[in-house]
């Protein structure tokens, strides 16, 4: 009996012992933030992110990063909602379309990330030289719903051109961008709505003609290409972490814009890391003269966006309330504390 309560209490000894490391180890255990980019210039702070390690040593030792590479924006909202992703470099459409999906619940908006970057670029061949010119045409967009796709149907609408599915005579067809190159070289579509660096290359690569940059249409020539989101859970279950982020992001930003030529051969480096191959630099460079790393989410274009995706028939048959969709409160006290202009 005495021995069978000695060794009772030598496993209870035994097991307090060894629990106690556990959670110590436990308590002291890095988060891990998986975050989410495409190998894309539009995506630059991602992507210079990752290759620096610059959001790792600005959260650490709190915090480590686990990155994830994405080529389309409903794969980043599904690796959101199964709760494999905390944040992400994002076009405004997925976005909105997550939100929307979620009623509200699965993300907001937390900063911006680029702002333009886009543009129609046509045939050199086509005859294309106005908006009248693209009837009975084929223009390729990048995927069926996403930012460029919903705005060349945006302008098709405004310059009163119908798809050949409502009875019209222009075809839209959504096709990946490398697909869009070789199409290109065939003469088997005539334009394309396209982001950089694949605009560029467009030109440069297959005959291709700019005809317009799709900064010019809009207001002070800003609108928002990417963004930075969060998922709702992870911002209030990790608000500081996340302010910790945005602060970086911020910084980086700022880095950028002043190391233009060092942040190029980083992007560049990083791009050939993840897709195999560096851009030309002619590309490279043509490519980022279109664009502006910011962190203002220019929210005014998102109402934009939304409003062409809903008249596309994207988020169902009630115009979504979007009101919810951004926190700029953590934004703007990283502002407040560097002494700059909060965003409205």
């Amino acid at each position: 009996m005495i021995r069978a309560r000695k060794f009772s209490l030598f496993v209870m000894l035994a097991t307090t012992l060894l629990a106690l490391p556990t959670s110590s180890r436990a308590q002291n255990a890095p988060v891990v933030i998986r975050v989410g980019h495409f190998p894309n210039i539009t995506h630059a702070q991602g992507v210079i992110g990752q290759a620096t390690g610059w959001f790792d040593k600005a959260l650490a030792p709190e915090a480590k990063v686990e990155w994830k590479i994405f080529n389309a924006g409903p794969s980043v909202i599904e690796a959101l909602f199964a709760g494999a992703l905390d944040l992400a470099y994002i076009g405004p459409n997925p976005a909105i379309n997550g939100y929307v999906r979620s009623q509200g619940e699965a993300l907001r908006i937390v900063a911006g990330a680029t702002s333009g970057g886009a543009a129609m670029v046509v045939r050199a061949d086509s005859g294309i030289q106005k908006p009248e010119d693209f009837r009975g045409r084929k223009i390729a967009s990048p995927q069926l719903g996403n930012t460029q796709d919903v705005a060349l149907r945006g302008w098709l609408n405004a310059h009163k051109l119908k798809l050949r599915e409502k009875g019209g005579d222009v075809q839209v067809i959504p096709i990946a961008n490398p697909d869009q190159l070789t199409l290109f070289l065939k003469k088997e579509i005539d334009a394309a709505w396209a982001p950089e660096p694949w605009a560029s290359r467009l030109i440069h690569e297959a005959n291709g003609r700019l005809l317009f940059d799709e900064r010019d249409l809009w207001p002070g020539g800003q609108f928002v290409t990417t963004h930075l989101i969060v998922s709702t859970k992870f911002l209030k279950a990790h608000r500081a972490l996340v302010k910790k982020w945005v602060r970086a992001h911020v910084e980086l930003t700022e880095w950028i814009h002043n190391n233009l030529p060092a942040a190029k051969q980083v992007l560049n480096r990083e791009i050939q890391k993840e897709t195999g191959k560096p851009l030309p630099l002619a590309v490279l460079n043509d490519s980022i003269s279109r664009l502006q790393v910011t962190y203002d989410p220019i929210r005014s274009s998102l109402f934009t966006s939304a409003r062409w995706a809903f008249e596309a028939g994207f988020l169902g048959r009630q115009r979504p309330d979007l009101s919810g969709i951004y926190d700029l409160s953590i934004l703007n006290e990283v502002l407040n504390e560097k002494g700059a202009k909060p965003i409205r």
